[in-house]
């Protein structure tokens, strides 16, 4: 009975201490107080913290924590002993992921589980308890499989891999993904201070890191959930997103005419989304082995295959040339001087503080991104296109075509790379010379869809600059899919608004057409006669013909000869009248004036023969039978041309100047555009107003100096300017094609 007894009150003792062991630190207070007030042995109770509050605990009044460090600190210098964590960014980074791949499997299926319960409006009807997912993996540490399915189960999932303490909802990962897809300026920063002030909490930088965890794997469970539903249906293969990401370009219908072109694409770059460069905080940079999830990107190591195809044939004493090669003749006018990324691969370096300068891409005509890859450091560099345009002649084949805002450049790069035979073979060609609309087989297309693109892209700049390469690459991956599934959606209105529109036009401008060609009795054969005629003067303007050329420089060595002819005859006739001011008897005098005087005049010779030879030289270039005299007719007209030139080179410069502050003032009225830039406009403005007043007075300098002299030019005049459209770039050119039938408004 005894031993009964002893043993009845040691069960009643374990289970008083397991019920205490439940109990908050308040009743377990009162308890120990009430035990205390029986009389009762209090050191049998357990003395364990009760779950949730096994940290430490902190006043309102605070200092705690800094007290706990201070002693920690006094008792690490007192024993000598200081724990030093070893482990980097990189290797919780690698640890964390690691974790998660264990876990990834069961996760996916516990995620395919939680939306089978669905009840179509987002939240989840359990008719009976949800099952748990079936799996042999016996490498999950972490959580077990119940823990799994009770965790999607009710919605959420863990921040961390191991032992969560933080679950984040499915529906706000869910909400965030959307709203950041459709307004990319909405970071995760945003959002978590959005919940913090929802559930009235204070924000702490650390809630980022733990959103930003769990929004990973949140959207690495989504592209595992892709992956089985492509490979269900057949889509996993190679290149099958290129092949059928627009319907439009590559899908073919039985009987479909043949078109002039079986795919056009646009191709650009972006500087916007740079990556800054961690290392110049000097810090190490933080690697991450996560890689891109889709097929967008081309590999830097793709990329650098071509990196040799224009080094190789710089010129480096020529800074506005690409290549070592003449400009054709035969070939159209060139933007090299003009645009920025067709200067010489040497001159496009980026800021140091930036690993990544931008982006290029490539997009259908469309508007459905292809293919993109990272600017590396530099600017728009040739091998860029080139490694995109490889990729798309191997996907797409013959019969295509490309558009590029420097395509006259990148032309004749493409031409003499390794490119050059395979894209002749496959009939691969720029769009050059002309505007889209002047080519057969372009349609409305303006060749600027990636401009449409970088127009939305340009937002993911402010999330994207300090973030990880990795974090990086997945905002942008998110938003392309998100950019080509909009344009999926809407693509038969597209289609539809653009043929309306387009048989509105045929039909609006035929009409007009007709009524023009009556009334001016003029042929379709026209048409096409003026565009040459247009196309042939243009082209000619990239420099004068050979034959002006040499008359030009004729006239110049001819005043050139004549102002030496007068220096030798000043010297002689000096040196004839040296000797009048010499007083009689002074020999040495005498002797140091004549040996001056021979000098000058042997010096002067010397100059007016070189000249003579110079006149002679070009003499024979022209074929001229007798040396022009100064004031006759061929005389007076080329050098009437020298002051049209200097003209014409003070009216291109204040030309350059005037359209400068155009665009400037354009971009101040851009909506996203902030204070600083701004400002920096508003300096730029300043300078290039002084730029312009200095340019106006050279102007009006050489306006002046012709015969009949030009209208003068003043401030008011240009600050009036509002439109590209008010210079008259024809009027004073080398020839006057005012009265020619293509430059006419009629015509």
């Amino acid at each position: 009975m005894a031993s009964k007894q002893l043993q009845r009150v040691d069960d009643a003792d374990t289970m008083r201490q397991a019920e205490v062991q439940g109990m908050s630190m308040e009743d377990r207070n009162m308890v120990e107080d009430m035990i205390a007030d029986y009389g009762m042995d209090v050191e049998t109770l357990p003395h364990t913290a009760p779950p949730g509050e096994e940290g430490f605990e902190f006043s309102h009044a605070g200092g705690e924590y800094e007290a706990f460090e201070g002693l920690t600190s006094q008792i690490a210098e007192i024993s000598g002993c200081r724990y030093i964590d070893h482990w980097t960014c990189h290797d919780r980074t690698e640890n964390q992921t690691g974790h998660w791949s264990l876990q990834l499997d069961l996760l996916v299926d516990a995620y395919l589980n939680y939306h089978s319960c669905s009840s179509k409006n987002g939240m989840p009807t359990f008719d009976e308890p949800p099952m748990e997912p079936s799996s042999n993996d016996t490498q999950c540490v972490s959580l077990s499989n119940i823990e799994l399915v009770d965790l999607f189960g009710s919605g959420y999932i863990g921040c961390s891999p191991m032992y969560p303490t933080v679950a984040i909802s499915l529906h706000t990962l869910a909400a965030y993904r959307q709203i950041h897809q459709t307004c990319p300026r909405f970071s995760i920063q945003a959002q978590c201070k959005s919940l913090c002030f929802l559930h009235d909490i204070p924000y702490r930088p650390y809630l980022c890191m733990q959103f930003s965890a769990a929004y990973d794997i949140y959207l690495e469970i989504i592209h595992s959930v892709d992956k089985q539903l492509k490979a269900a249906l057949k889509h996993d293969t190679p290149d099958w997103r290129l092949l059928n990401s627009c319907p439009a370009c590559c899908y073919k219908l039985q009987d479909e005419p043949a078109l002039e072109f079986d795919w056009l694409i646009s191709i650009d770059g972006n500087n916007s989304l740079k990556h800054w460069d961690s290392t110049i905080y000097g810090t190490t940079a933080h690697t991450d082995s996560r890689k891109a999830r889709s097929d967008y990107w081309i590999a830097p190591s793709v990329v650098d295959r071509f990196k040799a195809e224009v080094k190789a044939r710089e010129k480096p004493s020529n800074p506005d040339d690409w290549e070592d090669e003449p400009v054709d003749a035969n070939h159209s006018l060139t933007c090299i001087g003009c645009w920025r990324n067709a200067g010489p691969n040497t001159h496009k370096k980026m800021f140091s503080v930036f690993d990544k300068s931008g982006i290029f891409i490539a997009a259908c005509r469309h508007h459905f991104i292809l293919l993109a890859c990272d600017m590396i450091r530099s600017g728009e560099l040739a091998k860029y296109p080139l490694a995109l345009v490889n990729k798309l002649l191997t996907v797409y084949g013959k019969n295509g075509a490309c558009a590029y805002d420097i395509g006259c450049m990148f032309s004749k790069t493409l031409s003499n790379s390794t490119l050059g035979p395979r894209a002749a073979e496959l009939n691969f060609r720029m769009m050059l010379m002309w505007h889209p609309m002047y080519i057969l087989g372009t349609g409305h297309s303006e060749g600027e869809g990636c401009e449409h693109i970088f127009s939305t892209s340009n937002e993911l700049a402010r999330s994207t600059q300090h973030a990880s390469p990795f974090h990086r690459h997945q905002a942008i991956e998110e938003h392309f899919a998100f950019w080509d599934t909009d344009k999926y959606a809407v693509l038969s209105n597209f289609l539809w608004n653009h043929y309306r529109e387009a048989a509105k036009q045929i039909s609006v401008l035929a009409a007009e057409l007709a009524v023009i060609q009556s009334t001016l009795g003029l042929t379709d054969a026209d048409f096409s006669r003026f565009l040459q005629e247009e196309h042939d003067y243009l082209d000619g303007l990239k420099q004068p013909p050979e034959t002006d050329c040499l008359s030009v420089q004729y006239i110049e060595v001819l005043d050139k000869f004549a102002e030496r002819r007068a220096d030798w005859d000043s010297a002689r006739e000096a040196a004839n009248n040296l000797l009048v001011g010499i007083a009689a008897g002074s020999l040495d005098q005498m002797n140091n004036v004549l040996a001056q005087a021979h000098i000058q005049v042997d010096l002067s010779y010397a100059k007016l023969q070189y000249a003579e030879v110079l006149v002679a030289h070009i003499k024979t270039h022209l074929a001229v039978d007798a040396r022009w005299e100064i004031g006759s007719r061929e005389y007076n007209h080329f050098k009437e041309e020298v002051s049209l030139s200097k003209y014409r080179s003070a009216l291109d410069d204040l030309e350059r100047l005037v359209v400068m502050r155009l665009f400037e003032l354009s971009k101040l009225s851009l909506s996203g555009t902030g204070y600083k830039l701004r400002q920096q406009i508003g300096k730029a403005l300043q300078q290039q107003s002084e730029a312009i007043r200095n340019a106006i007075n050279r102007y009006n300098v050489q306006a002046a100096a012709l015969n009949p002299p030009r209208q003068k030019v003043t401030w008011k005049d240009i600050a009036d300017y509002g439109f590209l459209g008010a210079f008259n770039l024809l009027r004073y050119s080398r020839s006057d094609i005012r009265s020619s039938d293509w430059a006419t408004p009629a015509h």
